[in-house]
């Protein structure tokens, strides 16, 4: 049985981090591309490669130019994120109690503001779409002989 995989393209850093022990360009580069992998690695999602792919991006106001972008590509099986599971709840001994009147009473909306203004069920018949509803029928045109003049 194959895995399936969701893959992810995460902008490459453009520039390095200032850190403690970084001296070089280089070293501080590396910092940046290791603190965006571990970012992605800590949501689940495993390294793949560095790709540089072309884009097509408007270069004033009638002219396009191709720029390249790095980018970092990730994976995770599709199997492997889970919805966490519902937390177990404890089995009540016995009913609880009935709700106090009172206080149903004072949660309960005065009349007016659950009164609905929303169309008549006619209404919003008439005005909904057909779609898959009735057939599509041709537009009759108006002969040139039916107009009053």
């Amino acid at each position: 049985m194959s895995q399936s995989y969701e893959y992810k393209a995460v902008p490459a850093p453009m520039k390095g981090e200032k850190a403690r022990g970084a001296k070089t360009p280089s070293d501080r580069f590396a910092l940046a591309v290791t603190a965006a992998i571990n970012a992605e690695a800590a949501h689940g999602w495993e390294y793949l490669r560095a790709d540089t792919l072309p884009s097509e991006e408007r270069s004033g106001l009638t002219g396009r130019t191709t720029l390249f972008h790095n980018l970092l590509m990730f994976r995770r099986p599709v199997s492997g994120v889970k919805a966490p599971a519902p937390e177990p709840q404890a089995r009540p001994t016995e009913p609880p109690p009935p709700p106090d009147p009172q206080a149903v009473a004072a949660a309960t909306p005065p009349v007016a503001s659950r009164l609905t203004t929303s169309p008549s069920p006619e209404v919003t018949a008439q005005h909904s779409s057909p779609v898959f509803s009735e057939p599509m029928r041709p537009a009759i045109k108006p002969d040139a002989g039916d107009k009053a003049g």
